[in-house]
């Protein structure tokens, strides 16, 4: 008679056990080998943001010391934040990486996209987005998308299938057992990839203190003008903002996350050390694009619906 024995679990405080975030790295470092296996053309969603820029950590270590064998996209929707910018703008030029701009301005500019009447540009990101996916001929799209952060994410797949219109569509989303991916794709689909869908927001802020990586400076409290609207504290700009109505006040914010200016909103806040900001995120009981995205508020199904048009 075959015994068949279970290998015993390393016990925690061993020397081989993995901590919760050597287990998330490792993981993710798979993600991103398994695709340069599978796809011919990948491209990493860089914003400058923290999630993007933990998921370009991540892409070194996997093939260090090789470079990074993908290239960066960003779609600007032109209202971004200058330290955001100026930080995505050096760090490609740091690890010479080529990195493509889709502009949303450009799009407005030829006319094929509208300026909204609330001023928002985040919702007019997909075109460009496609865009550069198709005349890029990218077949593998790295996006920094968490299951924590929203419950239409919370539904995608490390691998999302996505057609030949970047649509996607829930029900095709396919089984991922055992860590195995199937990136199997007809001419004109693509697949987005998310490695850091398993973690949260507190993982990454723990993971970025462990490894000493720097962020543009609006991610720790800092003083600002600032307006409110909808009950987010929101920054000045070009894009709309502040009406004659409302008041601008100097105020100790941070940002939770970054995006497009006009939506994207600040958090009364004194924590300008990662410490601090590790203590603020542990005791918060909202998401970071529950407390700080207009654009997630307009409906109970915003994010999924712009998912299926090809959203990130």
């Amino acid at each position: 008679m075959t015994v068949i024995t279970q290998r015993p679990v390393q016990a925690a405080d061993s020397p081989y056990a993995l901590s919760h975030l050597d287990a998330l790295e490792a993981e993710s470092v798979h993600i991103f080998r398994e695709v340069a296996g599978e796809f011919e053309r990948p491209v990493i969603l860089f914003s400058g943001g923290k999630d993007s820029i933990v998921m370009l950590h991540l892409a070194l270590k996997a093939f260090a010391p090789a470079p990074v064998p993908f290239a960066l996209l960003h779609v600007d929707t032109g209202h971004n934040f200058p330290e955001v910018i100026e930080y995505r703008d050096r760090t490609a030029a740091q690890h010479n990486l080529r990195l493509h701009v889709a502009s949303v301005q450009d799009f407005i500019d030829r006319g094929v996209l509208r300026e909204r009447p609330d001023g928002t540009r985040n919702p007019l990101q997909t075109v460009p987005l496609l865009d550069a996916i198709e005349s890029n001929k990218f077949d593998a799209v790295f996006g920094g998308g968490r299951r924590d952060e929203e419950k239409a994410r919370a539904k995608e797949r490390v691998f999302s299938l996505r057609d030949e219109f970047g649509a996607w569509d829930p029900r095709r989303q396919r089984p991922e057992l055992w860590s195995l991916y199937n990136g199997r794709h007809a001419v004109g689909e693509h697949v987005r990839v998310f490695p850091l869908s398993n973690w949260t927001e507190l993982d990454v802020w723990q993971y970025i203190e462990r490894e000493d990586i720097a962020l543009p400076e609006i991610y720790y409290a800092h003083r600002r003008d600032v307006f409110k609207r909808d009950g987010m504290w929101l920054t000045a700009g070009e894009w709309g903002g502040p009406k004659d109505s409302e008041t601008v006040e100097n105020r100790l914010v941070r940002y939770r996350t970054v995006g497009d200016m006009s939506c994207t909103g600040a958090v009364d806040s004194d924590a300008d050390t990662i410490e601090a900001v590790i203590a603020e995120i542990a005791a918060s009981r909202l998401t970071e694009r529950g407390a700080t995205r207009a654009d997630d508020k307009l409906s109970e199904a915003a994010m999924e619906d712009r998912k299926r048009e090809g959203y990130f």
